[in-house]
């Protein structure tokens, strides 16, 4: 089965140009590919009144760290949301909808929410994607915080991200300022639907690792590893036309690359 038809909404949403997309719209989009019958008003009206609850709570001077707590207190607080340490890589972590419906997910999907919710509180904040674990921040230059929403909105410090990294790789690791730098709504996406993919490839369920790659190539059509990767797979479920044609191209763009003779052999196997 191709699933690709179920991806239109998904990739209507993400041509718009980068600051444009709905980061709420796209990832209800993906994930109707999944859920087939999500309404995506529903839960965009969800996420609209969970902010309704909260907005006369806010403090007359939206200082971060108040705001924070704030948001944090409803958030974890009233509604429970929490992060999935027992079952972390369930599928459903990884879908905006189940994610809002069990008030339960990973790092990304709950920084998601609260970005949203943050948003339509008129208090802007930004993604940070460092490895391993998704924070979020106040979108303020020098704000100095971050926010960790697998941890009930835990506050972080620098010092903090630096120990949390070196927790994640279990070994000391350097830092660096991009690590901790913002990135956009593609990039968020796109790692969502990294997780996704990885998921379905150890489940084996080749035909939606397919079409969440397709969708990640949508986002960023000059991946060069994703490329490989999709050939690869099609190579493995014996789609030996579609595996042609993505590894020539990949080929095509990384002629040097350290694995284009393994690439070559299996071009030559299937021509």
């Amino acid at each position: 089965m191709d699933y690709q038809p179920a991806w239109q909404n998904f990739y209507q949403e993400i041509e718009k140009p980068g600051e444009k997309i709905d980061l709420a719209k796209a990832s209800f989009s993906y994930a109707q590919a999944e859920y087939p019958n999500l309404d995506i008003r529903k839960y965009l009206s969800t996420l609209d009144s969970i902010a309704s609850e909260i907005q006369p709570q806010l403090p007359a001077e939206l200082y971060p760290l108040k705001v924070i707590k704030v948001i944090n207190s409803y958030l974890f607080d009233k509604l429970d949301f929490q992060g999935n340490s027992h079952d972390y890589y369930h599928a459903d972590n990884s879908f905006l909808n189940k994610v809002i419906d069990r008030k339960i997910g990973i790092p990304i999907t709950l920084s998601v929410v609260y970005l949203e919710v943050a948003k339509r509180l008129d208090f802007p904040m930004v993604g940070i994607g460092m490895p391993g674990h998704f924070l979020i921040r106040p979108e303020f230059e020098d704000a100095g915080i971050f926010v960790d929403a697998f941890n009930r909105g835990e506050i972080l410090f620098e010092q903090d991200c630096q120990e949390k990294l070196n927790q994640i790789y279990q070994k000391p690791v350097k830092l660096e300022s991009d690590l901790l730098a913002p990135i956009s709504n593609k990039q968020i996406l796109g790692r969502m639907l990294n997780n996704l993919k990885f998921i379905y490839l150890h489940r084996k369920d080749f035909n939606k690792a397919l079409a969440t790659m397709n969708g990640i190539l949508k986002l960023f059509p000059r991946n060069v590893e994703e490329l490989r990767d999709r050939g690869l797979l099609y190579y493995q479920i014996n789609r030996w036309q579609e595996a042609a044609l993505d590894l020539r191209f990949y080929l095509k763009i990384a002629p040097n690359s350290e694995d284009a003779p393994m690439i070559k052999i299996l071009l030559e196997k299937i021509s």
